[in-house]
């Protein structure tokens, strides 16, 4: 397959014009220099040269943080040895931002759902071959064929969860019913919001029964106003790293994932999580091969090997998010379920913005600053 993003014409499949990739790379705030690594990558001829009989003996992995378990990684280096090199990142955005920048090198990227369908507009990853994947068959229906990829021909579902609120319950008065906790000056520097651009503007859109997707200018500067009337109480915008805060007591309530709250529980039993009656964020972050990845047979050997059952109970178990892993679940005894059908309408999933990105990053620059 030939790579036409970069040209000035009609997209390829699957590509972009010149003029909307660059728009939407500098939507992302990438500047000059970044821009003309991203336009370098035209002199590739985007050739997929396929997956290589011989495992390599190196791997490169951009992951979440705390998102595997301990030995996930030295297991796969001892049994196959392969040379792990993990390098970890906060958020959706800041893996667009290096990819589409033209970093090189990774093989094994952990992009949200909605992340995926931007890659794939891009022609930024590599399709999957199942040849190399006997263990497909563990996974759960209802988490594959999604319409961010449909028939997975480009992920592999990794683990999925939901945003809400952490909070200390012996710090508290009661458990935090809505995303309006924010406005109460009587917790101001006791609270924190994920620095994650997609998760505060939606919380805040959900917050006055807004989609979670909006790109309506009017909802849109209404997130936004409650977004700075908030801004004041909190002690800051921060992501994972808030679960030392919470464990500490340093903060009471955080806006966080149901993961990482878990992870924080494990040190202080007085953690609890709630989902606001507004409702929430659900996602599935699935595995997924950059197209420039010089080790694609090593990185459909680690999938192969996270699917085992064992391999994909400790990740879920250290993470404390939901499998994917029909044969994990089993080997976990206190799995995370997917919600109950009942249940499922108070959460919304993250969808590609299009054009709309330009101006929610405008907004989330204002937000930040304001």
């Amino acid at each position: 397959m030939t790579l036409r993003r970069c040209t000035d014409g009609a997209p390829g499949p699957g590509g972009l014009p010149r003029r909307e990739f660059v728009r939407r790379a500098a939507a992302l705030g990438l500047g000059a220099g970044p821009l003309q690594a991203l336009l370098a990558a035209c002199d590739d001829d985007g050739t997929d040269r396929g997956v290589p009989e011989q495992l390599e003996g190196e791997l490169a992995i951009y992951n979440w943080s705390d998102y595997i378990a301990e030995d996930t990684v030295a297991g796969f280096e001892r049994e196959f040895g392969v040379r792990v090199t993990y390098d970890t990142y906060e958020s959706n955005e800041d893996l667009l931002a290096k990819l589409q920048a033209g970093a090189r090198g990774y093989d094994l990227i952990v992009p949200s759902d909605y992340t995926v369908r931007v890659l794939r507009a891009l022609d930024l990853l590599a399709p999957i071959d199942r040849r190399w994947l006997p263990n497909w068959g563990n996974l759960a229906a209802a988490f594959l064929d999604r319409p961010f990829d449909p028939g997975n021909r480009h992920t592999l579902p990794y683990l999925w969860g939901v945003a809400g609120l952490a909070f200390r319950r012996d710090l508290v008065p009661a458990p935090p019913e809505s995303w309006g906790v924010f406005h109460d000056p009587s917790l101001r520097g006791k609270l924190t919001q994920l620095d994650d651009m997609r998760e505060v503007i939606g919380a805040w859109l959900l917050y006055r029964g807004y989609p979670v997707n909006s790109r309506d200018p009017a909802e849109l500067a209404r997130a936004k106003a409650d977004a700075l009337a908030a801004k004041p109480n909190l002690k800051s915008y921060i992501s994972a790293p808030v679960k030392t805060q919470l464990i500490a007591g340093d903060v009471w309530i955080a806006h966080l994932w149901n993961g990482d709250t878990t992870q924080a529980r494990m040190e202080n039993a007085a953690i609890d999580f709630v989902v606001p009656r507004e409702g929430g964020v659900m996602y599935l972050d699935s595995l997924a091969i950059p197209r420039s990845a010089p080790h694609k047979r090593a990185a459909h050997e680690f999938m192969n090997y996270v699917l085992r059952p064992e391999v994909g109970a400790a990740i879920a178990e250290r993470t404390g998010y939901g499998s994917p892993n029909t044969e994990s679940l089993a080997l976990q005894p206190d799995p995370v379920l997917p919600p109950a059908e009942g249940a499922l309408d108070r959460y919304q999933y993250l969808e590609d913005l299009g054009e709309a990105t330009e101006l929610w990053d405008r907004i989330w620059t204002e937000i930040k600053a304001g």
